[in-house]
């Protein structure tokens, strides 16, 4: 079954489903606690172990071509096509996105698409799952709320309700069988770039640092830069368009995120296939978009156009 294009905000079609459905298994937030610990452990160990050995040109290499198919995957599969719609692909591409996007780590795609739906129709209001505004104005309140915006929900075991969020996905054949594999392409995203090293460099020891750099440390960077979309773009930056919540534009995490940090317009027209709009401002993923739509992958891409931003922009106001 093809899955239907996501309304602007969905969830509030659906009739008054619960928000939230129990809590997740203590042994699935095991799972949670050790996939999201041990690249960060990673991370921190990365310094001293790169300082005299262990991070070779290979690593290099592996550890950035996973990291954008992985980022990839998340921004113009898992957040542009399967939460807001903002293009159809076809069934090989759908397929493609949703592995791609699940080898981040960042969950399966039905439940990554849910909470970030529940994320817009509450954006920086009681029902959000990670806004850093929940807590109050003062340093202590903000301070809790970046910790809470940018890793501290993923603690949260809560679980967003998948049937009011994304009944869309729950009913398509092709994607609840890829998200219930969401075990496979977390081991394949670990474990191919130390298949890679090893055969390449003819080596345990090249599929080891490989494992480490392009497997966990990767993960680690990769969490961090889409968890900062949540915590830093919800609390610094500039916002040239209208918006309901506290979205902004955060330039310096641009060209890692995929064009995500330009997150005033995406809040403001979430739609939208691009959300870097102005003069200058990069945005890797609606170019991926744009390759696909060339190819014949995608179609009825919802580019931007001049009047809708001219509607959208604050001066206008």
């Amino acid at each position: 079954m093809t899955s239907a294009l996501a309304p602007e905000h969905p969830p509030e079609a659906n009739g008054p489903k619960p928000i939230i459905t129990g809590k997740r298994p203590f042994s699935a937030q095991i799972g949670v606690i050790v996939f999201l610990l041990l690249p960060m452990v990673a991370l921190l160990a990365a310094i001293p172990f790169a300082w005299g050995w262990g991070l070779s040109w290979l690593d290099i290499i592996l550890g950035f071509a996973f990291y954008w198919v992985s980022l990839l995957g998340v921004t113009a599969g898992f957040h542009r096509y399967f939460t807001h719609g903002s293009y159809k692909a076809n069934r090989g591409l759908r397929a493609a996105l949703a592995i791609a996007g699940m080898t981040a780590l960042q969950g399966p795609v039905i439940f990554w698409v849910a909470d970030h739906r529940r994320h817009h129709a509450f954006s920086d209001r009681e029902g959000d799952p990670h806004s850093p505004w929940l807590f109050g104005n003062s340093p202590a309140a903000i301070a809790r709320g970046f910790w809470h915006a940018h890793m501290g929900w993923v603690f949260d075991r809560d679980k967003t309700n998948k049937e009011r969020f994304a009944p869309d996905l729950l009913n398509d054949s092709l994607i609840t069988k890829l998200s219930k594999l969401f075990w496979l392409w977390t081991l394949l995203s670990l474990l191919t770039p130390a298949l890679l090293g090893g055969l390449i460099s003819w080596s345990w020891w090249g599929a080891l640092t490989a494992f480490f750099w392009a497997g966990l440390v990767r993960v680690a960077i990769l969490h961090h830069v889409t968890w900062s979309t949540n915590s830093i773009c919800h609390m610094l930056g500039e916002r040239p368009f209208r918006s309901r919540d506290k979205s902004a534009n955060f330039w310096p995490l641009a060209v890692l995120s995929g064009g995500e940090a330009w997150h005033n317009l995406h809040h403001a027209d979430p739609t939208c296939a691009r959300h870097g709009v102005q003069r200058g401002q990069i945005d890797i993923s609606a170019r991926l978009i744009w390759f696909f739509e060339k190819f014949g992958w995608a179609k009825n891409v919802r580019w931007p156009t001049s009047n809708r931003l001219a509607r959208l922009a604050v001066a206008n106001e």
